[in-house]
């Protein structure tokens, strides 16, 4: 087997939810258990720290990871989905996995599986992960859950610390459709005895956090009591303030539970981030004249913030490149995104991603102004042709979108 056929099998024969959406969705551990007794528990020999949140556990994860890694410690990083190679999901010091990691586990699972155990794209890359980490002796390993906790296939890990950055409304399909139900979800990465770290988000979702975290006798540390100012970054945005602030507050705890990390080592990783982890997609300047923007903010909030920095902007025109996955609330970001704006829509090459024409048909009740295109290339393309130097084109709506961007 070569490697891009092992990628074929993961892609193709274990779809993932990403991509596919629904027919993808396994909630429940007992698949990744399996794995993991299979490969001899690699996840019960590591040290780790445990991510979830709506929005912003992926800067956090990479900021969090980066500091370690200054500090001295081999670091393993999980994150997901991946913007343009697989392997970025799984990241020692921030170098990819290798090819030949990935095809050997490809090919040491076909040989083990029997035909009635086929687990998801997302509890095998998870396998995957915790057996590189292992293998590779790393001193800690930092894990973004994919969506919601509780049920997530990262949830059988015991780390050193919880991390939870928000909650907002996202995956209502699966999650539930209340603040209420989705925290219960994300708080189910709260273990007995872990303190747990909880960035800015809603009372009624803290609510929640702090009497799962009660149940478990978890010690509650807040990113906001006391505020605390945070070392810079080049992560740009007023959003990522928060995902600074969220992440120094996990490091600083860190330390309490015996793991050496200086300050210095907090502002050189948070400075090196993406240097140190690969970490793109977060605002992200693609060109200067005109001034191109590309970001991964994918559900209300995100949205939300990334709609609130370009009004801080200064420029002529606005042209946004917009594609959206199907199980997306539009009406809800259609609220947000401004209507004077010239549009660009396209769809994202994925089988999840929304029918084009029915994107560009509800925008255009919506009362915006623009053309549907027949690939996020052909989007692209003619926004920058479009563009003067004084404008402004944003990439966004999905990570799909940024990832063919990029």
């Amino acid at each position: 087997m070569r490697y891009g056929e092992a990628l074929d099998f993961l892609f193709s024969q274990l779809p993932m939810f990403q991509r596919v959406g629904a027919a993808a969705y396994k909630p429940g551990l007992e698949n990744t258990l399996k794995l993991c007794d299979w490969l001899g528990n690699p996840e019960r020999k590591l040290r780790t720290v445990h991510i979830a949140g709506t929005n912003g556990k992926g800067s956090v994860s990479h900021l969090i990871a980066s500091a370690l890694q200054e500090a001295g410690y081999k670091t393993g990083l999980y994150t997901s989905p991946h913007l343009t190679d697989f392997r970025e999901r799984i990241r020692i010091n921030g170098e990819m996995i290798s090819e030949g990691a990935v095809l050997s586990f490809v090919e040491k699972f076909q040989s083990w599986r029997t035909k009635d155990f086929n687990p998801s794209f997302f509890e095998l890359t998870m396998a995957m992960a915790f057996r590189y980490f292992e293998a590779e002796c790393a001193d800690i390993a930092v894990i973004e859950t994919g969506m919601g906790g509780r049920l997530d296939s990262t949830n059988v890990i015991i780390p050193e610390l919880s991390v939870i950055t928000n909650v907002s409304l996202d995956h209502q399909q699966f999650l539930g459709n209340t603040i209420e139900a989705i925290a219960a979800e994300k708080a189910g990465i709260i273990k007995p005895g872990v303190p747990v770290v909880l960035g800015k988000m809603r009372r009624e979702a803290q609510e929640v956090m702090q009497q799962k975290a009660k149940e478990c006798g978890s010690e509650v540390i807040l990113s906001d009591e006391p505020v605390v100012e945070a070392p810079p970054s080049p992560l740009y945005g007023s959003f990522q303030e928060e995902n600074r602030r969220t992440a120094y507050t996990a490091l600083l705890s860190l330390q309490k539970v015996s793991w050496q990390i200086d300050e210095e080592s907090i502002r050189k990783g948070f400075l090196n981030v993406k240097r140190n982890t690969g970490l793109r997609g977060r605002w992200e300047v693609l060109d200067e004249k005109p001034l191109i923007i590309a970001d991964v903010g994918h559900n209300e909030d995100g949205i939300r913030a990334v709609v609130n920095e370009l009004k801080k902007l200064p420029y002529r025109h606005l042209h946004i490149v917009f594609g959206v996955v199907a199980d997306k609330d539009l009406q809800a970001i259609f609220r947000l995104l401004p209507t004077s704006a010239r549009y660009y829509f396209c769809k994202p090459d994925v089988p999840r991603g929304r029918d084009v024409l029915e994107l560009h048909k509800e925008a255009i009740q919506a009362g915006f102004s623009g053309e549907a295109y027949p690939s996020v290339a052909a989007a692209f393309a003619s926004a920058r042709e479009a563009a003067t130097e004084e404008d402004i084109v944003y990439v966004g709506g999905s990570f799909f979108v940024v990832a063919e961007v990029l």
